[in-house]
């Protein structure tokens, strides 16, 4: 079995092999083009086009070599200098070694073929006129270099924006896996924190908490590998989030979800959740004053709102999470923001509701 530098050797030769054939029909096709341009009265007549064998032949040799030198000066410089970082220079050197290759290739071929034909003898080289006869060809090798320059510009800016667009492509998804991977131990751990104290207080009510917990994280551990849920999936367990706390403070805490809609709208999954952990933990919920949160839909937005008690001292400690994560989590899924109004009786926190587009 060939070794792996083997085989890339043997790549490399069938790649060289293939190439071949469509390098010389393409310059073999330039030759043609050109001949119009060294020799128009040379397509009036057969014998014109007999003679004009010694300038087609030029021509071949003058588009193949220059094609050539461009794509070596292009690799040249792509090992060396950047277009993205260096361009000014790139493009100086560029045009620099491109244009002295042109000069000394071009007079070197028409310094042979003049030769081969006759034109003059190496012991009378008729300098001026090979220099003269390097005008035409100049000019068209800054053509050629000023398509080789394109492309070559082209391509390594596609190639920079392309891996530009996948790095932050992965960094978002990195970013927004890592905001994601916070829900479970967090959501866990409070719900823990409340059963911890709910079971010295009831039994019965800590065995019915433990119950609705299981179906609430199913739903938990169903959303973690999703950017986005649907706005009724969300609702649904909002509800049954409620519904568990309920358990905790019976009537001290009472609430009201209204956002039916026809069209599908998502948001980044627990978002509800976390809104409605901060209002429950960051409030008092007394039969004094009961705690009321109110989930609506405003447009496309969903509103949800609780009544601004704060507590004096705060019997779990804050993770921070809340809020900042579902903030981050927009910026990296759309360009909408969440927006945040606190008054001396309410506290609102309206989400922006989210369209797929296909």
């Amino acid at each position: 079995m060939p070794t792996e530098i083997q085989q890339k050797k043997i790549q490399e030769i069938n790649g060289l092999w293939t190439s071949i054939p469509k390098f010389i029909g393409i310059n073999f096709l330039i030759a043609v083009i050109l001949i119009p341009v060294y020799c128009p009265s040379c397509l009036l007549s057969w014998d014109g086009l007999i003679s004009a064998r010694e300038d087609f032949l030029f021509a071949f040799l003058f588009s193949s070599v220059l094609s050539f030198g461009g794509s070596r000066v292009d690799d040249y410089y792509e090992a060396r200098i950047s277009w993205i970082s260096q361009p000014i220079k790139r493009l100086i050197l560029t045009v620099i070694t491109y244009l002295i290759y042109c000069f000394v290739a071009t007079f070197l071929i028409a310094f042979f073929i003049s030769w081969f034909y006759g034109h003059f003898t190496l012991d009378d080289v008729k300098w001026s006129y090979l220099v003269q006869f390097t005008k035409l060809p100049m000019i068209i090798a800054f053509v050629f270099m000023s398509l080789f320059t394109t492309r070559s510009w082209l391509l390594e800016w596609k190639k920079s924006a392309t891996e530009a667009e996948k790095l932050r492509t992965e960094m978002m998804a990195s970013q927004y896996q890592s905001l994601k991977d916070q829900l479970n131990p967090h959501f866990l751990f409070n719900s823990l924190n409340v059963l911890s104290n709910l079971v010295y207080e009831d039994a019965d009510r800590s065995a019915a908490f433990i119950l609705k917990l299981s179906k609430i994280y199913r739903y938990v551990l169903e959303v973690q590998q999703e950017e986005l849920v649907a706005l009724e999936k969300e609702l649904d367990f909002a509800k049954n989030y409620l519904e568990l706390q309920k358990i905790r403070f019976e009537e001290n805490l009472i609430y009201n979800i209204k956002a039916a809609g026809t069209e599908p709208l998502f948001l980044p999954p627990l978002s509800l959740q976390l809104l409605l952990e901060n209002a429950i933990k960051h409030n008092e919920a007394s039969q004094e004053n009961p705690l009321f949160i109110q989930i609506i839909r405003e447009g496309n937005e969903l509103w949800i709102t609780n009544t601004f008690q704060p507590k004096k001292k705060l019997n779990e400690p804050s993770t921070g999470i809340g809020l900042s994560n579902i903030r981050k989590r927009y910026e990296l899924l759309s360009n909408q923001e969440i927006q945040v109004i606190q008054t001396t009786d309410e506290f609102i926190v309206k989400l922006p509701l989210l369209k797929l587009y296909t």
